[in-house]
């Protein structure tokens, strides 16, 4: 077997990862820049002596050296980023509390007919496992309502979690979010209002809980972090999602 079939079989098995999710209606810059990498570089594999004689063609000329130049620096420096940003994020996946002196705020995410999506459940599951052990523990679950919605994303959280046992006094709503920024500055001021612990955890997916730890820190919250199971297949696509999100809120806030 040629050796640069190997390689061109392990990035379209890639691309197929990516592709994955588009099939159950997951479509975001995440799955789509892999898609398109994995999708590239099969290519190039495939035609690996166009490409080197292209490449040994562009080379002898100036300007083309300067452009290979510039994507060689480009691509590198890209690639050191993400493994860094990974790097923290793995991190930042599994920080729990050293004790019951905090807040659990349940960040949310879809309703689907009226029920939490597949990755809200996982939250969910995640949130009522920690404050069944720890009976002294309050929770905000936080949650807009987006307009194919039929309720609010907190309401859901709070009907799952009361449903499964837990004392509804110790769940306060936050239903007026948009976005993880608003999440954490709406609940923050419950938390206020209720005299609840200051410093919260943060259940949501493992790769948002980096980006979701800077946008508290940028509030003055203090946060440990608890983080729900994804599943495999979904979680390249997100993963590289954030890769944009965080470089774009360092960036921009």
């Amino acid at each position: 077997m040629d050796a640069k079939v190997i390689p061109a079989v392990i990035c379209f098995g890639l691309f197929l990862l990516f592709a994955a999710p588009v099939l159950t209606g997951i479509f975001n810059l995440g799955n789509g820049a892999g898609m398109a990498v994995s999708a590239m570089l099969t290519a190039i594999f495939l035609l690996w002596g166009r490409f080197t004689a292209f490449l040994g063609k562009s080379w002898s000329g100036a300007l083309g050296r300067t452009v290979l130049i510039i994507i060689s620096v480009i691509t590198a420096a890209s690639v050191v980023l993400a493994v860094v940003i990974s790097v923290f994020m793995l991190r930042a996946a599994d920080d729990p509390p050293k004790d019951e002196n905090t807040t659990v705020v349940v960040l949310g995410c879809k309703v689907k007919d009226g029920r939490p999506s597949l990755m809200l459940g996982r939250r969910l599951e995640a949130a009522y496992k920690y404050l069944s052990e720890h009976d002294s523990v309050c929770a905000v679950v936080s949650g807009g309502q987006g307009k194919d919605e039929a309720m609010s994303e907190a309401q859901c959280m709070r009907d799952w979690l009361v449903g499964r046992g837990i004392a509804p006094e110790r769940i306060f709503m936050e239903d007026k979010s948009v976005n993880t920024e608003e999440n954490l500055r709406f609940s923050k001021k419950i938390i206020a209002e209720n005299g609840l612990p200051e410093t919260v955890t943060l259940i949501t997916d493992g790769f948002h809980q980096l980006r979701a730890e800077m946008i508290a820190e940028k509030q003055g919250i203090s946060a440990y972090n608890i983080s729900g199971y994804t599943s495999w297949y979904i979680v390249p696509t997100y993963w590289v999602r954030e890769w944009f999100g965080v470089v774009h809120y360092k960036l921009f806030g």
